[in-house]
């Protein structure tokens, strides 16, 4: 089972590494031809030097950003409107390096934002929640993104409404729990409305959970957690408060490299704030590297609420759930 499981996990990484390689060569290129001015707006063909420019020349309304190939040493801040932000051609687009008021390289509190085809990598702040996108108001939409070495991919905020979704984007190298800091996630999802999770991929975990969230509601499909190269990581999916929705058809690998290897997903450990009876885990595969054998749970709930956990193709040693 491990090793089918395993199978195409690996054939994902294959094409993603390759396709990187393309988007680096193609980004290069473009710096080298050395556009002075690579963010233009969709709707008016104006063309900005910085990508806060043209946040600022939107403002309250609604427009895109369209960014040319190319590596990017800046940030930028959405103070409000509804707004896209899209690599003209995804992949080629890279954000390093720099966040903005010490949280991100985009920081969005509009009412609306959406973040197509482009890579984050090498945020890290002071108070070790650095970020690729730190939500701060409003809905989030992300596609065909890439997070990588960094403290944190998506950071969110606690406020009434908020909605994300997350399709087709990596997360790789990501989290932390050092220097006496609270522990950063790859992705961690505050108290909004809900959250949709699909066809995305989260690997090489550096600590902390891969996916955590305090959402009332959660869709979780098609994915692949492999832990098999995480260092010091915890849950595959946490749901701190409680949640109901689903989590169907999810690969999961874990690796022997763990600071809390007792469950893969977790309901309301930090405490009981939604209920979770409308929850179903099912269709998920989870398995543990070659060669290692662990007495983990797959669901591990802290709540009375009733989890319905279906048919599940989990490894042998694992308990399908227990109550904590």
């Amino acid at each position: 089972m491990v090793a089918a499981l395993r199978a195409p996990i690996l054939a994902a990484m294959r094409i993603l590494s390759t396709s990187l390689l393309v988007s680096a060569a193609i980004a290069s290129t473009a710096l080298a031809q050395g556009n002075p001015a690579p963010f233009t707006l969709a709707e008016s063909g104006r063309a900005f030097g910085s990508l806060a420019d043209a946040l600022g020349a939107i403002g309250d309304g609604r427009g895109t950003v369209v960014v040319a190939p190319g590596t990017y040493h800046q940030c930028g801040v959405q103070q409000g409107g509804d707004v896209t932000i899209r690599a003209a051609t995804p992949g080629t687009v890279i954000f390093d390096g720099v966040p903005c008021e010490g949280k991100a390289a985009l920081v969005l509190r509009g009412r609306a934002s959406t973040v197509d085809g482009i890579i984050f990598q090498n945020i890290r702040v002071p108070d070790g929640n650095g970020a690729g996108i730190r939500l701060e108001s409003g809905n989030l939409t992300v596609r065909n993104s890439l997070f990588r070495n960094s403290e944190e991919g998506i950071l969110t905020g606690d406020y009434d409404g908020g909605q994300v979704s997350i399709d087709k984007s990596t997360f790789r190298h990501l989290g932390r729990c050092d220097r006496d800091l609270d522990c950063a996630h790859g992705v961690y999802i505050g108290r909004l409305a809900a959250l949709t999770v699909t066809n995305s991929r989260f690997d090489l975990g550096d600590g902390g959970h891969y996916l955590k969230t305090r959402t009332a509601r959660v869709t979780i499909t098609g994915n692949s957690f492999d832990d098999s190269g995480g260092k010091l990581t915890n849950y595959m999916i946490d749901l701190s408060n409680g949640a109901s929705g689903i989590i169907s058809g999810n690969e999961m690998v874990q690796g022997k490299d763990k600071d809390n290897w007792s469950a893969f997903i977790t309901v309301a450990p930090e405490g009981r704030e939604h209920g979770s009876a409308g929850l179903v885990i099912e269709g998920n595969k989870a398995g543990f590297v070659p060669g290692l054998e662990r007495n983990s749970t797959f669901v591990a709930n802290f709540t009375d609420d009733a989890v319905r956990i279906g048919a599940n193709d989990l490894a042998p040693s694992m308990k399908v759930k227990d109550r904590r």
